[in-house]
């Protein structure tokens, strides 16, 4: 191979590898323009996805928050921004509970009654000390807010407060009332 055929391989080399960058660059941006999102299933079959942006046209709630886990340690303290997950769901939605799916397959379900208790708020939360998903790395999160900011097992009435405190949620299903 001549210096003329390598200085040319080098530069059809180069020039893919510029282009393979610029195309990732597009695709990323493309994506973040539709925004990120959760996906909420009715129960019925239907689902659609909910992004941030029409989340943030919601009201909001900022509060300072924390949560006792199994082993009685306090973890997560800081502040978080989020809509009520009341809000986010709809008050004219028929379920009688939610799952909660998070991206590495946790789930959780959730009665209504908890949901819709205003002394310990469930928030869908999308920020976290100022910073908003998607650079916010837990990724959309539920966190329940009471006024004082801390959830305790015993008066959550639970074994693990923090259960709840579900990270990287994915998808929301509406499960509904028995049938009469």
């Amino acid at each position: 191979m001549s210096v003329l055929d390598r200085r040319r391989a080098c530069l059809v080399s180069f020039l893919a590898f510029f282009l393979a960058i610029v195309v990732a660059a597009g695709l990323r941006d493309a994506a973040g323009r539709r925004g990120v999102g959760v996906v909420l299933e009715d129960g019925k079959g239907g689902a659609r996805t909910i992004r941030l942006a029409a989340m943030k046209r919601l009201p909001f709630l900022t509060r300072a928050g924390t949560y006792e886990n199994q082993f009685g340690n306090w973890r997560d303290p800081g502040v978080y921004t989020g809509v009520r997950l009341t809000d986010l769901l709809g008050l004219a939605a028929d379920y009688a509970s939610i799952l909660v799916v998070a991206r590495d397959g946790y789930s959780l379900e959730i009665p209504r009654e908890r949901l819709e208790d205003s002394d310990y708020p469930l928030v869908f939360a999308y920020a976290f000390n100022g910073v908003e998903v998607p650079a916010w790395t837990d990724g959309f999160r539920l966190a329940i807010l009471p006024e004082d900011g801390a959830v305790s097992n015993d008066e959550y009435g639970a074994p693990s407060a923090g259960a709840f405190w579900v990270r990287h949620v994915t998808k929301i299903t509406l499960k509904p009332p028995p049938a009469p």
